[in-house]
């Protein structure tokens, strides 16, 4: 608890505070305080909510959540797709084999994240590799490019945060008992139909905390959007960066996050809060 207020409530209730404000330009910090002290010696409590009023009615700022969860859900829906089946190969290799994966796995997490994205760059560009690999068996033009791109962002997105699905998955197939799958076999089932009724279910918590792992910070994405999305790819980490660094408007950008963190946690919550509703019902059954 301790940890959690310290690094989250504290920092939480500032940026709050600061939402609540009005920017006011060349002076140090750039916005007005809360609490106005009178000559009489009274204190007035003064909120302004001109900027979450902005954030609804400004339609830069609606373009720009719904674009990032765009593209934090397809990427998630990626992420999964292309993480289950080597999750799951993982899962069921020979413990040498395995301890192998897991580090080719992690093995992009020794070098930085930007570093990753720029190479990105080389990959995606007119007349980079991809171009030239999808040009030389006629599928594109020699000037296709997809940098720039929404599939840009997708692939850099996906490209970055995959582990983030793979372990989660890893460990609870790991747990899995593959027995089952056998003596659903020998019952009759398909192969596809053990998969949809036995592994499916039983996998399913390390789906919802791989999606979680992905989505919450591809919400909040600024760097791939910035580097491989170019201009039209707005998201909310951009809007937030150039509200705080380029306008100055401290209290807009503020209200901006905690909107942000409201889109993300609440969800989150109610999700948290529906299983254990669940849990305690099976716990009684």
């Amino acid at each position: 608890m301790l940890w959690l207020g310290l690094f989250f409530m504290v920092p939480f209730l500032i940026v709050l505070k600061i939402s609540f404000a009005e920017a006011v330009f060349g002076q140090v910090p750039p916005y007005t305080p809360l609490l106005e002290h009178a000559a009489s010696g009274a204190t007035t409590l003064r909120l302004h909510a001109t900027n979450y009023a902005m954030l609804l009615s400004d339609p830069l700022y609606v373009s720009a959540y719904l674009k990032s969860l765009m593209f934090a859900s397809v990427s998630t829906v990626f992420c999964l797709l292309l993480g289950y089946p080597i999750a799951y190969g993982i899962a069921r290799a020979g413990p040498a084999a395995r301890m192998l994966l897991l580090v080719l796995v992690i093995l992009p997490f020794w070098t930085s994240s930007l570093l990753r994205t720029y190479a990105l760059i080389g990959i995606l560009k007119a007349n980079g590799l991809l171009a030239q690999a999808l040009s030389a068996i006629g599928l594109v033009d020699p000037g296709f490019a997809l940098l720039h791109t929404d599939w840009a962002v997708y692939i850099g997105i996906v490209y970055n945060y995959l582990p983030f699905m793979i372990l989660p998955l890893t460990a609870t197939l790991m747990r899995l008992d593959f027995t089952l799958l056998e003596a659903a076999e020998d019952l009759g089932a398909q192969p596809w139909q053990a998969f949809l009724r036995v592994t499916l279910p039983l996998s399913m918590p390390g789906i919802i905390a791989g999606a979680l792992l992905v989505f919450i910070p591809a919400v909040g994405e600024f760097v791939i959007p910035d580097i491989l999305g170019g201009p039209d790819a707005l998201t909310i980490g951009r809007v937030l960066w150039i509200e705080f660094f380029t306008n100055r408007d401290w209290p807009l950008a503020a209200a901006v996050t905690i909107a942000m963190l409201v889109l993300i946690v609440l969800p989150v919550l109610l999700f948290e809060y529906v299983e254990n509703r669940r849990a305690e019902r099976e716990a009684m059954a």
